[in-house]
């Protein structure tokens, strides 16, 4: 077996990126817990970082497909043994996503109140939305910054490095939204949902300085510019703007989800807020063996390693369902408890339970989806991954939702929707996998 196919290899790289993936879910799991639990608007506060939340992590995702890209050039080169031609590519790429992530946050500051107008927000939740986007929004540079290096990382076969800073913003977010949602008896008056946003952007950062410091240091990856474009830039804003388009249908079931959860009522987006945390808790979870997927499958692919591209599969098809299904049962097991973590509204906690289970049995199927994206994106088939995300978004969840929801089934219409969504993206990925690289390795 290859070497790098053997199970303390696989963990290796694993662990690390499972433990910098989990991050930032973490990070919104923190303002979900803390926000839902202060004295004053306790469910609007929760709904507002929900909705907030669900817009900022579309900006990321959308803005932060430039890791992947990064990652899968770098890997391939990697495995061809010719990194050197590719160090100078970083520093063009970082640029080019600073400039985009400033004008989104140039253009998206003013019109905070008709942004989240759109995701049916009103009233109190409305004003506290708007409250804490207009803080939030100055960590999305540091955030794109920050995911751009860890691509670097990953694509030179480094998940270290990206664990300990993802694990030091962590944990100053879990200790700054504590002090400022809460203050300080005497010294800092409690700034409740606007707290939590300062605590953020702090952390982001702080991220984004020690991601800086570690690439210059640790690496021979320079980021001085250059002026001559260099030739794997076209490439590049290729992958980038595939995964533009495809994680554009990505949010657009998010909105649709976060928007119908708010237009049922306070209670109900509160209860699919953290709902959706949670979820995303167990995507990032399994974001160890995708990562692996994604770093290894380029350099597999990069050189003509076909044999090790399939057991690489095999390996972490496995693994994606043992860790998917130890998350479902982790959950069943303290079905109740985990409501009471975030809440103790009555209401909202009533909501959260009846949708609870789908969630859960949910994981395993979104565990393998999510091996299997990461591995086809390190070997640069974002073509492919962007038109089934769009018909799986346009024939699958849109209508499944739409259906759903005429029979009144509110959240458990989401949640049905997101199940069958999942299924219908990872379900392809399997096939197309094992029909091209089985008879290759094989030759």
């Amino acid at each position: 077996m290859t070497k790098e196919l053997r199970f303390k290899n696989i963990n290796k790289l694993a662990i690390p990126a499972l433990i910098a993936g989990i991050a930032e879910p973490l990070l919104s799991i923190t303002d979900t817990a803390i926000i839902g639990n202060i004295s004053t608007n306790a469910t609007e506060s929760l709904a507002a970082v929900g909705i907030v939340g669900a817009f900022i992590s579309m900006l990321i995702w959308v803005f932060g497909q430039v890791r992947s890209a990064i990652s899968s050039i770098i890997s391939q080169y990697v495995g061809a043994n010719q990194l050197e031609k590719v160090k100078t590519l970083p520093a063009q790429a970082i640029a080019i996503i600073i400039l985009g992530s400033l004008f989104v946050v140039g253009i998206s500051y003013p019109f905070a109140k008709e942004i989240f107008e759109f995701y049916n927000a009103s009233d109190t939740v409305l004003e506290y939305c708007i409250d804490y986007f207009k803080i939030r929004i100055f960590g999305f540079p540091f955030s794109l910054f920050v995911f751009a290096i860890f691509g670097v990382f990953r694509g030179l076969q480094n998940t270290y490095y990206p664990m300990i800073i993802a694990l030091t913003g962590a944990v100053l977010n879990i200790i700054l939204d504590i002090v400022f949602v809460y203050g300080i008896e005497n010294y800092l008056p409690a700034m409740n949902i606007k707290g939590a946003a300062y605590a953020s952007v702090i952390a982001q950062v702080i991220m984004a300085i020690m991601a800086l410091i570690l690439l210059l240091k640790k690496t021979t990856i320079s980021l001085n510019i250059s002026f001559k474009i260099h030739k794997e830039i076209p490439r590049l804003l290729n992958m980038i703007g595939n995964l533009f388009i495809r994680t554009l249908a990505l949010n657009t079931a998010l909105y649709f989800a976060t928007s119908y959860a708010t237009g049922y009522g306070k209670e109900y987006i509160a209860a699919y807020t953290i709902g959706i945390n949670i979820w995303l808790l167990g995507a990032f979870m399994i974001d160890g063996y995708s990562s692996v997927g994604n770093i290894l499958s380029g350099k597999f692919l990069g050189a003509k390693d076909y044999k090790s591209l399939i057991k690489l599969s095999a390996i972490l098809f496995k693994y994606g369902l043992a860790v998917g299904t130890i998350m479902a049962l982790i959950g069943f097991l303290f079905y109740n408890s985990i409501g009471l973590l975030f809440t103790k509204d009555i209401a909202v906690l009533k909501h959260f339970y009846a949708v609870f289970w789908i969630v859960l049995i949910s994981q395993p199927i979104s565990a393998i989806t999510f091996i299997f994206d990461g591995m086809f994106k390190g070997m640069g088939e974002m073509k492919y991954l962007r038109n089934l995300l769009l018909l799986a978004t346009s024939f699958v969840f849109l209508p499944t939702l739409f259906i759903f929801d005429y029979y009144n089934f509110k959240l458990t219409a989401i949640w049905i929707a997101f199940t069958v969504w999942i299924l219908a993206r990872g379900l392809p990925l399997v096939i197309k996998f094992r029909n091209k690289f089985l008879p290759l390795a094989k030759v």
